[in-house]
């Protein structure tokens, strides 16, 4: 696929992926979801990648879903749009490697959804949070309604919902919504370093930890502790991810993942 919206970077096992459609503050329309569902196969598709990384070109992260396209639609068509949106989110999610969203500007309405559907998110002083969808009389579509709950917790969810309030990024991390906030300046860079050290850890044990994780705050604990003792096991014995890093801690040498 020619992509006309995203942009590839790659930097050593780091994928960064920004967001190009800058004069519309990078909106997402049907275009954006199906080469975001085609750039998810391509990373998925190359073994050296260990961290994704998506950001946003000129002030704004995503400032939200497109309405110029959005506003013609009929109620099946407006369903439909949403479950697009969700489908592509949920496959970031997904995605086997971290995926960390690094907000530059403003993530509004479906651009806080796409953060959300990150693994975490480092944020830019100058970003700006919220879902303003009632403005519009609508309610957020692309899963905003479950993540932002489970993210921040039932009341602060419901405030930026029913308020449309916008936050600012000190505001986003007190409520846990991002995990840092940096300069603007070195937002990237900074985003870079962490996806370096994330992918500078072994491997497997990564994509376990975020396997583990998101299968198990979808079930029973009970369940999700058992995946885990499978899964830590699974790291044991000759050749395995989790002898090479024991017996390298031992040496006192730097473990080699490869």
């Amino acid at each position: 696929m020619d992509f006309e919206i995203l942009q590839l970077t790659l930097d050593g096992n780091i994928a960064l992926v920004t967001i190009s459609r800058p004069k519309a503050l990078n909106a997402l329309n049907t275009r954006f979801f199906n080469e975001m569902d085609a750039m998810i196969k391509k990373i998925s598709s190359m073994p050296d990648i260990r961290v994704m990384v998506i950001t946003g070109e000129g002030k704004a992260f995503v400032a939200g879903a497109d309405i110029a396209e959005m506003v013609s639609k009929n109620q099946e068509e407006g369903s439909e749009f949403s479950r697009l949106g969700q489908n592509t989110f949920r496959s970031i999610e997904k995605m086997e490697i971290p995926v960390i969203a690094a907000i530059n500007g403003f993530a509004l309405g479906g651009g806080l959804e796409l953060a959300m559907g990150c693994d975490f998110r480092i944020a830019s002083s100058k970003a700006r949070f919220g879902q303003p969808e009632v403005n519009l009389g609508l309610i957020p579509g692309y899963a905003g309604t479950q993540r932002l709950p489970r993210l921040v917790g039932l009341a602060d969810a419901l405030f930026l919902l029913m308020t449309a309030e916008m936050i600012g990024a000190d505001d986003a991390l007190r409520i846990g919504l991002v995990q840092k906030v940096v300069e603007p300046e070195v937002l990237v860079d900074e985003t870079l370093k962490i996806a370096k050290l994330i992918a500078s850890k072994g491997p497997k044990a990564v994509k376990l930890i975020k396997s583990v994780v998101r299968k198990g705050l979808e079930g029973k604990f009970e369940d999700g502790c058992e995946l885990e003792a499978v899964h830590f096991g699974s790291l044991f014995g000759n050749g395995n991810e989790g002898k090479k890093g024991m017996t390298a801690f031992l040496d006192k040498v730097a473990p080699n993942w490869e």
